[in-house]
C-alpha cells in the first residue's frame, strides 16, 4: 500500500486546476515526504465551491480493527468501496482529491532490506491527484493527545499497472491526471465510482530518483 508520497509543486499549481478555489492552507511549503497521520493539503467541496485545506491522513478504522486497541491510527488506503464502513463517505460531499507529485511503494525482496521505490508521471514530477474521501471525526489518534476532532482523509487503491506491479503486485493508488478526471471524481454519481476505481495505463508512470 502507498504510505508515503510527496508534493513539491506550490499551491499556485494546485489552485490552477480549479475555478474559484478557496485556499485555506496559508503559506504551503514543499512537502518531500508525507506520512500517515500527518497533515497534508486536500481539495474538497465547500459551501460555495472547492476548498483547499489541510487534513490528517488516515480515515477512521472499521470497528473490528479497533478491538482491544486504545488508539485509531487510521486507514490510509481504501480498496473495498462496497463495504458499509466506506459507503457512507462515497457521496459527493465527502469526496476529495489529494495533490501529489510522486508516491512510493516498498520493494520487498527475500534477503534484502525493504526500500522505497518512487513513481511519478515524469522526471519533472507533474502535479496529479489521488481520488479520495474525507470526514470530520472524533477519536484518539495518539494516547498523549487524548481525544481530538480532526478532518481526516484517505485515498482509493486499485489493481496495479505494470510499473507499480513490478514492485508492489497488490495495489496502486487511484490517480487522476487531468482537470476533467478530477471534476468527474468529485461530482460523479456514487453508482459510477467503481468505473473510476481503475489503474493508470501501463507506461504512464516511471521510476524516479527521490534525490533529484
Amino acid at each position: 500500500m502507498c504510505n508515503l508520497y510527496s508534493l513539491t509543486k506550490g499551491q499556485a499549481a494546485i489552485r490552477g486546476w480549479f475555478d474559484g478555489i478557496d485556499d485555506q492552507t496559508g503559506n504551503l511549503p514543499p512537502m518531500p515526504g508525507i506520512y500517515p497521520d500527518y497533515a497534508a493539503p486536500v481539495v474538497c467541496h465547500g459551501d460555495s465551491g472547492p476548498v483547499l485545506s489541510m487534513m490528517r491522513w488516515g480515515m477512521p478504522s472499521p470497528a473490528f480493527a479497533l478491538k482491544g486497541k486504545k488508539t485509531d491510527r487510521g486507514v490510509t488506503n481504501i480498496r473495498n468501496i462496497a463495504s458499509p464502513h466506506w459507503r457512507r463517505w462515497l457521496v459527493p460531499e465527502h469526496r476529495c482529491v489529494v495533490p501529489f507529485t510522486a508516491f512510493s511503494e516498498p520493494l520487498n525482496r527475500p534477503g534484502e532490506r525493504s526500500r522505497p521505490i518512487w513513481f511519478a508521471l515524469g522526471e519533472d514530477r507533474p502535479l496529479a491527484f489521488f481520488a479520495g474521501v474525507w470526514t470530520q471525526w472524533t477519536s484518539v489518534r495518539k494516547l498523549k493527545d487524548g481525544e481530538t476532532t480532526d478532518n481526516l482523509f484517505g485515498f482509493l487503491t486499485t489493481e496495479p499497472n505494470a510499473e507499480v506491479g513490478a514492485v508492489h503486485p497488490k495495489a496502486m493508488p487511484v490517480i487522476l491526471t487531468t482537470p476533467d478526471e478530477v471534476q468527474r471524481w468529485l461530482s460523479a454519481e456514487t453508482a459510477d465510482l467503481p468505473k473510476l476505481q481503475r489503474p493508470l495505463p501501463d507506461g504512464a508512470l516511471q521510476v524516479i530518483d527521490p534525490e533529484d
